[in-house]
């Protein structure tokens, strides 16, 4: 699996812990759009997109099967947040 592009819009005027929402592509061919960017105690972490059930729950829509896919995911997200960030000037 190689993720060909991710892009990354800030969440400007956010309040809370999102700062940003991402999409990627995988090979050229699927996007996953709605990846949250979240403030965490130690730092910036990714949430899958996920809906919420009628129970109150939320359960993802989309996620990788694997902790090797997740961290892949993960890093290239948080990289593309970072340069995002630097960009932008905050």
């Amino acid at each position: 699996m190689n993720i060909t592009d991710v892009r990354v819009r800030l969440a400007k005027n956010a309040t809370g812990k999102l700062k940003a929402v991402a999409s990627i592509t995988i090979d050229g061919c699927f996007a996953v759009h709605d990846i949250k960017i979240i403030a965490g105690d130690s730092g910036p972490f990714i949430a899958m997109p996920s809906r919420k059930t009628p129970e109150g729950e939320f359960k993802d829509i989309a996620h990788p099967i694997n902790p090797e896919a997740r961290a892949m995911i993960s890093d290239l997200v948080l990289k593309a947040y970072k340069e995002q960030l630097d960009q932008e000037g905050e």
